[in-house]
């Protein structure tokens, strides 16, 4: 009997991550696109030149990540970050500026931020930047790292800026006083996806007890006071 030859099995293509550009700049908007674009990995899906424009276009096309400027009209960087969590809340942030400042860092990171980039960086720093952020990790210029160390000091532990979106989402409801069962329902996951997290959190953070994920959620300015 003749044995059925079989098709070579085809490599699956990884999907581009689709990225949405937001900057009150033209031209500056322009020269990133120009650059994502000749990378393969990226697909540009829009362009919006303030926060209230991204919003709509974040709602409609849905993004992999945005890669947005801080200071622009119509909602600022900061403020679009807030919102855009509701609008689109499996998008990740990449914030774009290119004023190094303390301030700005710390702000971004704790409404959800996945990265903190500045204008100056390489090509190459952009696309890795990119990638990182679309798969759920932290990423900062290497300027700022270098800096978030002062960052902790004063008030902003730096393992927060080792954990993932999720991960802060998890721990700011836990902080909030939620139960697992309510965290779950806020986040549309199961009650062991929540529990996984928690567990995860107290490995990394090295805490072993859920008051004490509350006290360093205070002390991150994750939340203002304990339930």
């Amino acid at each position: 009997m003749t044995a059925a030859i079989r098709a070579p099995k085809r490599r699956a293509v990884p999907r581009p991550i689709r990225v949405l550009l937001v900057d009150d700049h033209t031209l500056v908007r322009s020269g990133i696109r120009a650059l994502l674009e000749t990378l393969p990995q990226i697909e540009v899906v829009g362009e919006a030149s303030n926060g209230r424009e991204a919003l709509v276009l974040a709602s409609r096309r849905r993004p992999n990540v945005v890669l947005m400027d801080v200071a622009m009209p119509e909602f600022d960087g900061i403020e679009t970050l807030k919102r855009m969590r509701k609008v689109s809340p499996q998008t990740r942030v990449l914030m774009l500026s290119m004023h190094a400042n303390d301030e700005y860092v710390r702000q971004t990171v704790r409404d959800g931020a996945g990265g903190y980039l500045l204008k100056d960086v390489a090509a190459t720093e952009l696309e890795a930047a990119v990638a990182a952020v679309a798969r759920g990790e932290m990423y900062l210029s290497p300027a700022l790292r270098a800096r978030h160390a002062s960052l902790g000091r004063a008030g902003a532990p730096r393992p927060l800026i080792e954990l993932s979106r999720r991960q802060r989402e998890v721990l700011r409801l836990i902080a909030e006083g939620r139960k697992t069962k309510e965290v779950a329902a806020a986040l549309n996951v199961s009650v062991k996806t929540v529990e996984t997290h928690r567990m995860q959190l107290m490995k990394r953070l090295d805490i072993h007890n859920v008051a004490g994920l509350v006290r360093y959620a205070i002390r991150c300015g994750l939340v203002t006071s304990e339930p």
